[in-house]
This record gives C-alpha cells, sequence and structure tokens, in this order.
C-alpha cells in the first residue's frame, strides 16, 4: 500500500552544494536593511539543532514504514536536512564575525531543543509536522514573490532559494509517517499552537539580539520598517498567513498547496545559475 503523498515527479533527494557566506555576513546583507537580515537570521539560528531534531522524530519511526516509495523518501529527507543543518551552521558561525552574541542565542535554542528530544515520540514527530508546515509555507513564498529577497547579496539569496526548494519537496515527508504511525488529528494540532508560539518566541528573540549589536533595538524607524516588510507590504507574514492556518483542517494535506509548477520553474533556474557557475 503506498502512503506516500509527494506527487510523482517529485524527488525528494539531496544536493550536495556548499555557500561560501563568510564575506556576505560580515554586512547587512539584505540590501543593508537591519531588519530584513536579522530576521533571516534569526531564522537560520534555528535550523542546525531544529533540523537534527527533525531528523530524530521521524528515524523514531522509519522502521514502521513499509511503502518502498516513503522510505526512499524518508531517506532523502534525512540527507536534504542533513545538509541543510550544515550549511546553515557555517552561515551561523560566519554571524559571529559581526560581533552577534550566537552562541548566547544557540543555547537558549539547544536548551528547548533538548526539552523536545524528551518528550514521547509522538510528540516529537507531531512537533515535525508543525515546524515543517511553517518552512514549506515561508518556502512556497520565498519562490513565488522573488522581490521579497531584491537588495540580498547573490550567494545569499541563493543559499535561501536552494533550501526553500528542498523543503518543498519534503514537505510531506515527516507528515505522512506520522499519518501512518500516529494518525491523531486532536495531537497534531494542539502541538502545532506550541510550535507556533516557539517559532516566533526564538525568531523575535534572536532578531532582537542582533539589532541590539546594530544599535537599532530601539530605533522606531527600523521597527516600522520591519513590521511593514512582515505584516504590510510586502507583508511576508501577513501573506502567509491563510496557508498556516490550513493545518488546523481536518482534511488538511501538505500538497493541497499544490506548488509543483512552481517548483519545476525554480529548479529550472538554480540548475541554469549552477552551469553558469561552474
Amino acid at each position: 500500500m503506498t502512503i506516500s503523498s509527494t506527487p510523482e515527479g517529485v524527488s525528494v533527494a539531496p544536493r550536495h552544494v556548499r555557500f561560501d557566506v563568510s564575506e556576505e555576513l560580515k554586512t547587512l546583507w539584505h540590501g543593508n536593511d537591519a531588519f530584513r537580515t536579522a530576521f533571516f537570521n534569526a531564522l537560520s539560528l534555528q535550523f542546525p539543532d531544529g533540523e537534527q531534531q527533525f531528523i530524530n522524530a521521524v528515524r523514531l519511526y522509519r522502521d514502521r514504514i513499509d511503502d518502498p516509495k516513503l522510505k526512499a523518501e524518508i531517506r532523502g529527507f534525512i540527507g536534504q536536512e542533513a545538509l541543510h543543518s550544515r550549511e546553515h551552521q557555517h552561515y551561523n558561525d560566519g554571524l559571529k564575525a559581526r560581533g552577534y552574541d550566537v552562541e548566547g542565542m544557540d543555547a537558549r535554542f539547544r536548551k528547548h531543543m533538548e526539552w523536545v528530544g524528551k518528550l514521547p515520540p509522538s510528540r516529537q514527530l507531531a512537533g515535525t509536522c508543525g515546524a515543517e508546515h511553517y518552512t514549506a509555507v515561508l518556502a512556497n513564498a520565498i519562490l513565488r514573490n522573488p522581490q521579497w529577497m531584491e537588495g540580498a547579496t547573490p550567494t545569499m539569496r541563493e543559499l535561501w532559494r536552494w533550501h526553500a526548494i528542498e523543503e518543498t519537496e519534503h514537505k510531506a515527508v515527516a507528515y505522512d509517517v506520522y499519518r501512518a504511525c500516529v494518525g491523531n488529528d486532536n495531537l497534531r494540532r494542539i502541538v502545532f499552537l506550541f510550535v507556533t508560539y516557539n517559532f516566533f518566541k526564538y525568531t523575535f528573540l534572536n532578531t532582537c539580539s542582533m539589532l541590539k549589536t546594530e544599535g537599532k533595538l530601539w530605533s522606531l524607524r527600523t521597527w516600522l520598517g520591519g513590521i511593514n516588510f512582515l505584516w504590510g507590504r510586502p507583508g511576508v507574514l501577513r501573506r502567509c498567513l491563510p496557508e498556516f492556518l490550513a493545518y488546523f483542517r481536518r482534511d488538511f494535506q501538505p500538497w493541497q498547496q499544490d506548488n509543483r509548477a512552481l517548483l519545476k520553474a525554480s529548479l529550472a533556474d538554480l540548475e541554469v545559475r549552477y552551469q553558469q557557475a561552474s
């Protein structure tokens, strides 16, 4: 019985790429804008430990999966997330050069992730599904709205595009494992509330920490610009809100947001760029 919901033609396989962003991270790489730069950096700081936890949660159940297609996608999911963790660890190491308290921010988030790792397996996997939903919706938005990354340095723009493509490809893997092995929709939705709280909590705290280093924490102009970016125009979070909330539907399934055409176009563009660079 096939339980994978990943559409035919979508491959879940890691791409062994590397990004040297050390020099770019010494700058306000997103258009010299302190808030936009800090916001994306704040997301990156959560990825190494967060994505390792995603891998751990799925591994707890992979031996219970018999569907060959989903088993192969689990291997691809683990490979993609491991490479994301590696590249974002290099990314985060580069943030130290600008004087950010990376050790302090890492320690704060790692303490939370250690707590998550002690939860029952069903709750760990439910949390992974919820977090994967956030990354999938944001990934879709980044690919669909390239203007949101206008002004970003070239390598940083490519790193985020690569990450968004692979998050899109594997967006249903953890969900399919959860549906096959746990299947509790009430637990899935309840845990999503906790994921939501912690996702925004640590993104906000990390953003504030970096703005403090930049001397912009109490800058009204910086915060007004940031609020406009997230909730006004272009409204990154505002425009994602309906898709975020779709997770609460009883019939929710990640590929209900069918963005295969966008994924195909983004992959073609990525391949052209790599050919030009090689």
